[in-house]
């Protein structure tokens, strides 16, 4: 199986775009200019695009565009900052942006590689503007449903009882059988800085728990920065409190317009975040869509995922 490709890929070309609200949008070009465009949709949401993306591309062939999606990574205002509002900061404005990206660049259609949060991201724009899509490689498939929100922040309670024990008790008391996103979103909106950190770190701690099934997991590092923890659990609660800002179930129900439009689907049937099954469904209305299911593969990049990706993306170099 292939391996990612060597560090080193610097951008030849960056900026910061202007997409209204008050939002500028970072983003980046590496790879060969005259290559086939690829756009990077990150996870999260609230990640940014890190550099590892980059080496998902054969850069000789590949123009790759990544972008940091609103409120994160290199785009501003930093939703870090508890005065940023989040009201202008959905679904649909990301895939606007996205498309005023496209546009701004002179690329006519690119290849859209998405993970996690990013692939419903992928899913939603795609089956929005088909015709600026050339293809799709999305590994870890979310699709951000109410069904989904509630298995993350509930039901794998029955899988790790101790670490969401703490997930829970760390709501106020009167909200513990409710809505736990709902409570975090409150929590991280309180006037009181101290509250809003608890809540922030409690969250990404349990972020770290439910991808920790594979043996040598380590913590994700990022959690150590009170500004990322911040970011991350705010953009994630607000988009995950409204469930992507889609019709529950839009995204399986209109998949239909994705005919036409290749796409490699790869997930882990270890991952426990994102169960196996939202991908196979997916697959069985995407009549152009290749499921790829890793045995031994969590949620994320491991080793295996990646050599999946990176061969997929080699296939779409043509």
């Amino acid at each position: 199986m292939p391996e990612p490709y060597p560090p080193g890929i610097e951008p030849y070309a960056h900026g910061m775009l202007d997409v209204g609200d008050g939002n500028r949008v970072y983003w980046e070009a590496c790879g060969n200019p005259a290559g086939k465009p690829a756009l990077v949709l990150h996870g999260g949401p609230g990640s940014g695009a890190g550099l590892f993306w980059r080496r998902l591309f054969d850069p000789a062939a590949y123009r790759i565009v990544l972008l940091d999606q609103r409120g994160c990574g290199r785009s501003t205002p930093d939703a870090a900052d508890p005065r940023t509002s989040l009201a202008a900061n959905t679904t649909h404005h990301l895939i606007a942006d996205i498309e005023q990206l496209r546009r701004y660049l002179g690329i006519e259609e690119w290849l859209v590689v998405g993970g996690s949060w990013g692939v419903t991201l992928a899913l939603a724009y795609a089956e929005q503007h088909p015709g600026s899509v050339s293809g799709l490689v999305l590994f870890s498939v979310t699709n951000t449903t109410r069904r989904e929100v509630e298995w993350v922040t509930r039901d794998m309670g029955r899988i790790f009882p101790e670490e969401w024990a703490r997930f829970r008790g760390a709501v106020p008391e009167a909200e513990r059988d409710g809505s736990l996103v709902d409570a975090y979103a409150r929590m991280l909106a309180d006037p009181d800085p101290a509250v809003r950190e608890r809540a922030a770190r409690e969250w990404c701690r349990w972020e770290d728990v439910h991808v920790s099934t594979l043996p040598g997991h380590r913590p994700d590092p990022r959690y150590e920065d009170p500004r990322f923890r911040m970011r991350f659990a705010r953009l994630v609660t607000h988009y995950w409190r409204h469930a992507a800002f889609l019709e529950d179930g839009a995204l399986l129900r209109d998949a239909g317009k994705l005919a036409g439009i290749p796409g490699v689907l790869i997930h882990g049937r270890m991952d426990i975040s994102g169960p196996a099954d939202i991908a196979w469904h997916l697959a069985q209305v995407w009549p152009d869509a290749e499921l790829v299911l890793i045995g031994g593969e969590g949620h994320g990049l491991g080793t295996s995922m990646t050599s999946a990706v990176v061969a997929a993306t080699d296939r779409f170099r043509a």
